[in-house]
């Protein structure tokens, strides 16, 4: 019997709980042995649920029994989810978790504790909800070389530009509604600044170069500031606007960034519209491989963990190769200012506008988009000082 713990009982955890429970025989059948939910540990009791007699409030509970074996994180944010994950590694109990947070800003730590105590760090809900990306990329794609990884990694930020899209919402607009169907938080600026994106992209980034950036380092920028008027403009152009993390191997150098960017119509990504999420991997053998599907929600992004969960059990007599980054130093950064690509500027007027390589413009509400050739992040910082106040927006193109 495989005693199983779950820290946290919101709606990732209840989620994870109902898929244990659920395809239960159909779980056990496919490992060969039976597994038991033994506690869950939240603040909050439940006294109407199925599970109300495993409710537990202490985590000691939890750590200092030695049946348990498997514990999967679902708390949320760096405290105490960090501290509980690091115990429980320490105590030679494997940890799964859909915690970006804690992944993104310790996984180093986390992965290296894991090894030195013979026990697993697994990771798969982390990014993409329900989505198979993370082991498809440690092993499917282990005989390739990672050039680079787009994606649409937050379906709160995608639903509102899809709205502003399609129902000529304005930002504000899309937002409220976004809330009001209860996939924006209250407070939404981990989403729509690009601080959700930011983490999952420096975790796709680690497993492409064994590099963990840190995600208060790489540039991010979120789509607050998008127009309506930008939106028609994109349009105009035969693209989308969509959040986009973004990672590219650059030489022996690693390359890493969240913005809204324009994706023609010919880019798979520019089709993945509302919730769902979508992640494009270049690879130097493979070629192009599409991730797909729904990127957060109870059911999937729990999928995902009892995934881990099983991957731990089937495994635990197997000798398998632990996960190990190493964290990513100045040394290991590409020059943001060298890369290259086409943009859309956006001018509240074209009078005295320098001409731009291969200039196409456009108008909407009295804004001007003008479509250039590829041009490098240090030429563009020298067109914004000269534009002044005229230039109202620059898009990178995808």
């Amino acid at each position: 019997m495989i005693n199983i713990a779950l820290l946290g009982f919101g709606v990732v955890g209840s989620g994870t709980a109902e898929v244990l429970t659920e395809n239960k025989a159909l779980i056990e059948a496919r490992l060969g042995c039976e597994y038991n939910i033994k506690y869950i540990l939240d603040l909050r009791d439940f006294p109407n649920s199925p599970f109300c007699d495993r409710i537990v409030h202490d985590f000691n509970t939890i750590l200092n029994d030695p049946e348990v074996s498997v514990v999967a994180e679902m708390m949320g944010g760096s405290h105490p989810a960090y501290d509980f994950t690091k115990a429980c590694l320490e105590a030679g109990k494997s940890v799964v978790t859909s915690n970006k947070e804690v992944v993104s800003t310790f996984g180093v730590e986390l992965c290296a504790i894991a090894k030195a105590h013979g026990v697993r760090y697994l990771f798969e809900a982390s990014v993409g909800g329900g989505i198979p990306v993370i082991r498809p990329m440690i092993n499917d794609l282990s005989s390739n070389k990672i050039n680079k990884i787009s994606g649409i990694l937050n379906g709160t930020t995608n639903f509102i530009l899809t709205s502003m899209r399609d129902a000529d919402a304005s930002f504000d607009a899309a937002l409220k509604e976004a809330q009001r169907l209860g996939y924006a938080e209250a407070n939404p600026s981990a989403d729509v600044d690009g601080i959700d994106a930011a983490r999952k992209i420096v975790i796709l980034a680690a497993l492409a170069s064994g590099k963990l950036l840190d995600p208060k380092s790489i540039s991010t920028t979120g789509i607050t500031k998008i127009t309506l008027e930008d939106s028609k403009l994109a349009q105009s152009f035969n693209c989308s606007i969509k959040l986009i993390g973004y990672a590219e191997t650059m030489g022996d150098k690693l390359l890493a960034f969240v913005s809204p960017r324009l994706v023609p119509m010919s880019n798979p990504l520019s089709r993945i519209d509302g919730v769902f999420n979508g992640i494009l991997v270049d690879a130097n053998m493979v070629g192009e491989v599409m991730f797909y599907g729904p990127g957060a929600g109870k059911l999937p992004t729990a999928s995902a963990v009892v995934a881990d969960i099983i991957d731990v059990i089937a495994n635990r007599d197997a000798d398998v190769k632990p996960l190990v980054w190493e964290s990513a130093t100045d040394a290991d950064l590409a020059d943001m200012g060298e890369y290259s690509c086409r943009r859309m500027f956006v001018f509240n007027t074209m009078d005295g506008v320098p001409m731009l390589r291969g200039a196409q413009v456009k108008e909407c509400g009295g804004v001007f988009g003008v479509m250039t050739d590829e041009m490098t992040e240090k030429e563009v910082e020298k067109i914004t000082s000269a534009c002044g106040n005229k230039l109202v927006s620059v898009y990178r193109v995808l």
